[in-house]
């Protein structure tokens, strides 16, 4: 595995109850989110970000693969903790996001990938940021979990 998470899958929905959609690039506006997903233009909800490694613990628990579409975020990382503490910042590519909240798991998650996920994703359902910078992530950008903090100008 590398040393450096990277952007392993990108997935966004048009609106709340559609399917989500598998992407190898996406446009991240500053203040506003991820441009033809769900919660673009949303107050905060701007990016949501899980780990694949998190993803598997989930499935050991549950007792069956937990396929990263289904869960609803828009960023599968290849491995690692994504942070969870509201002001924390993570770099994907380009963009700079800040964590909001946790991302709690949906009730809609034991209708998707049966009865029992909500339960196996508690505490590992990923993270909601706001985005500080935007521009472009695509599949293999480097993830930096813990970037620096900000010169103050």
């Amino acid at each position: 595995m590398p040393e450096q998470p990277v952007v392993a899958e990108i997935h966004v929905a048009k609106a709340t109850r559609l399917p989500m959609q598998a992407k190898d690039v996406v446009e991240v506006e500053t203040g506003r989110g991820i441009v033809g997903d769900r919660y673009h233009g949303t107050r905060h909800r701007h990016v949501t970000v899980q780990s694949r490694e998190t993803l598997d613990e989930a499935a050991q628990v549950y007792g069956r693969p937990v396929p990263s579409e289904l869960t609803r975020r828009n960023l599968t990382i290849s491995h690692g903790v994504v942070p969870r503490d509201p002001g924390q910042r993570i770099r994907v590519g380009e963009v700079l996001l800040e964590v909001v909240r946790v991302a709690a798991p949906c009730k809609l998650l034991d209708d998707t990938i049966g009865a029992g996920a909500q339960e196996a994703l508690r505490r590992r359902a990923g993270t909601v940021f706001r985005v500080l910078e935007g521009g472009t992530i695509r599949v293999g950008d480097p993830v930096e979990l813990s970037p620096p903090e900000p010169r103050p100008a």
